[in-house]
């Protein structure tokens, strides 16, 4: 499992599990601020919005009266699922800017000082 073949050292294991828990926490720390962190998307020239929070979760939709024309209902719900997937689009663009540096500082298997695959 080790390089050499031998087991970690304690202050080995100590740093790398220190190095696990501070990445950790700032995993945490940036799901809190995703959570926080509203995001919007528009469809129809703006005619439908609709505001995520960063981690996906769907707060408001706002319809302009002049997108409501009870005969034709099927261009409204396209409208409302446009919207909501241009606000969604950028949570997830928020989410990788977010977590994409502690992801790089995981750096697949060998980031935390383990041996990669």
């Amino acid at each position: 499992m080790f390089p050499d073949g031998g087991q970690a050292d304690g202050p080995q294991l100590n740093a790398l599990l220190q190095q696990a828990q501070q990445m950790q926490q700032q995993l945490m720390r940036a799901q809190e601020e995703l959570a926080r962190t509203e995001v919007n998307g528009s469809a129809g020239g703006g005619l439908v919005t609709a505001t995520v929070t960063g981690a996906g979760e769907v707060l408001s939709l706002t319809i302009d009266p002049r997108a409501c024309d009870p005969e034709d209902t099927e261009s409204l719900a396209d409208l409302v699922v446009a919207a909501i997937r241009d606000a969604t689009s950028s949570a997830a663009q928020l989410q990788a800017e977010a977590m994409g540096p502690l992801a790089e500082g995981l750096g697949g298997a060998g980031g935390l000082g383990l041996p990669g695959r």
